[in-house]
């Protein structure tokens, strides 16, 4: 009887407890990665020029009116952009547009180039792509020319310009600047601001 219980029940015993020991680590491993997964403060996408378009019907402004800046004359050092057909200017790290005898500042659109960064610029890349941020406007080099495009979702910038503007979507709280939208986050302890969409002007 000793016998039997040594060669059968005691390995079965062991084998079963080993089992419960692999099954519990398991489980403990799957709820650790969990966990990873809730805490992480920033996710980047790996879709390549991915961009989340938001109807500017649905964004409500904390100020209702703002101040449109003009100047009665830009620097003779100015450029000309053509874009679409229309002529704009670019002068001391701005663009104007030309009404009433008086040159007013606008968002650049994108697809406006200029051949010349300015020397404030800041390199980021995101998902392979090298942007180059001005004053909250995101270049990238094409053609021996830098063209103004709309940043991926998930960019990460670490100051917005001093005229951005704080808007409300559906009850959220962001921060605008030429049509981009962030949200404020934490990238290893510091503060941050992600893109999370952009609007669409209608």
């Amino acid at each position: 009887m000793k016998a039997f219980i040594k060669t059968c029940i005691l390995p079965s015993l062991f084998l079963i407890a080993v089992s419960t020991q692999v099954s519990a680590q398991t489980k403990r491993s799957t709820a650790t990665k969990k966990v990873e997964k809730t805490t992480k403060t920033v996710s980047t996408t790996n879709n390549s020029r991915t961009t989340k378009r938001i109807p500017s019907t649905k964004v409500t402004y904390k100020k209702t009116t703002r101040k449109v800046p003009s100047v009665r004359s830009v620097p003779a050092t100015r450029t000309v952009v053509k874009h679409n057909g229309q002529s704009y200017y670019y002068a001391n790290n701005k663009y104007y547009t030309q009404s009433r005898g008086r040159y007013i500042v606008i968002a650049p659109k994108v697809g406006f180039r200029i051949k010349k960064l300015p020397t404030n610029y800041r390199r980021i890349q995101h998902n392979n792509y090298n942007y180059y941020n001005v004053d909250g406007t995101f270049y990238i080099a094409y053609n021996n020319e830098y063209e103004v495009v709309d940043p991926e979702i998930g960019t990460i910038v670490y100051e917005l310009p001093d005229d951005y503007e704080k808007v409300t979507i559906d009850g959220q709280s962001y921060y605008e600047y030429a049509n981009i939208l962030y949200e404020k986050v934490q990238v290893d302890g510091t503060r941050a601001y992600e893109v999370v969409g952009i609007i669409d002007m209608q």
